[in-house]
């Protein structure tokens, strides 16, 4: 299966939170190649769909490529070359993080600032939690929790709509097929893209 197909695949595995999304109307994300950048065309309508700010969502995907970037008149533009599954795939941590609301899994939530720490607000159940702090992408004195061709022993916490084990690690969320929930395995990491994660039993 290649890059494109996991990543796909991934994003149709996150697991279920319990809630419902569907209230939700995502527009996909739309990539668009500038020599050696990346622009997201639509950002300002995918920010409008989260009801959440522009400039806010476009630095949350800058850490999540870990590149640099522009937003100016609903665009945005990232330094290198990114598919727009890999765009869909930062927008879907977006979501995860600045979004659902972690106790009933609905997107009906408002994120407000009280003494300078960002809190998610749900106006469906009531929840209110502040949201984690994200690590700085650009720390290079920072090691990373995953790598691309390295080995790790980890414990499958979850299932996928699609059967693949799903493991944490740090800020990854790791897709491993053939693995189940329960198991304690080591795995080989084959591809790494944002927060996501692919990798094979070693």
């Amino acid at each position: 299966m290649d890059y494109e197909s996991n990543l796909d695949r991934a994003i149709e595995d996150l697991p279920d939170l319990g809630g419902s999304d569907e209230r939700l109307d995502i527009p996909e994300a739309e990539a668009q190649k500038d020599g050696a950048f990346t622009r997201l065309t639509n950002l300002s309508t995918v920010a409008d769909a989260l009801d959440r700010d522009p400039e806010h969502l476009h630095s949350t995907i800058q850490q999540e490529l870990g590149t640099a970037g522009q937003y100016e008149d609903g665009r945005a533009r990232y330094n290198g070359s990114f598919s727009s599954t890999e765009l869909d795939a930062a927008i879907e941590s977006y979501i995860a993080e600045y979004v659902t609301c972690s106790e009933c899994g609905l997107p009906d939530t408002k994120l407000v600032t009280e003494n300078r720490t960002q809190m998610l607000r749900c106006e469906a159940c009531g929840a209110f939690r502040p949201v984690a702090k994200r690590r700085r992408t650009d720390d290079h004195t920072e090691t990373p929790d995953i790598e691309e061709g390295e080995t790790y022993e980890v414990e499958i916490t979850g299932t996928g709509r699609k059967g693949d084990g799903v493991a944490e690690r740090g800020k990854y969320t790791i897709f491993v097929p053939g693995a189940e929930e329960g198991d304690q395995v080591e795995i080989y990491i084959n591809n790494v893209s944002g927060t996501l994660a692919f990798a094979r039993l070693a």
